[in-house]
């Protein structure tokens, strides 16, 4: 089994807070994160596969199908958008980089699938000290 890791970059905003507390108290759990006008992060994703080596092609997948996959199911949903309110598959969800990353997960593993791969781990390195990786259920 071979893993192979492919990285892309994104920029979106987001807001933490729970809709059924007050401004002062999501102030206090959430800190500057809660801000009601939003902020943003430059995002790192790495979406990591795995499989066997074709003997045909010598190699795992053909990175350019990987990586078009990744930018249209992903980065074009993402890159500069509000997450909380532009981002079709967080849609009612709590809008942390964990179920950023779940979602990012269950957007993305239908179409890796195609490529008779599987997907391993989505990674979202949110600021650099603070990273999430998901391996799936």
């Amino acid at each position: 089994m071979v893993y192979l890791t492919r990285r892309e970059r994104f920029s979106a905003a987001h807001r933490l807070f729970n809709s059924e507390l007050t401004d002062e108290e999501n102030e206090q759990i959430y800190g500057p994160c809660a801000n009601p006008n939003w902020h943003g992060h430059n995002y790192i994703l790495w979406v990591t596969i795995k499989g066997e080596v074709n003997p045909g092609t010598g190699y795992v997948v053909d990175l350019k199908q990987l990586s078009q996959i990744i930018r249209k199911k992903v980065i074009a949903k993402l890159d500069h958008k509000n997450i909380n309110t532009e981002v079709t598959f967080m849609k009612d969800k709590f809008v942390s980089t964990e179920n950023l990353a779940i979602g990012i997960w269950n957007e993305l593993d239908p179409s890796i699938r195609m490529l008779n791969v599987e997907l391993h781990s989505v990674k979202i390195m949110e600021t650099e000290n603070n990273t999430v990786e998901y391996l799936g259920k």
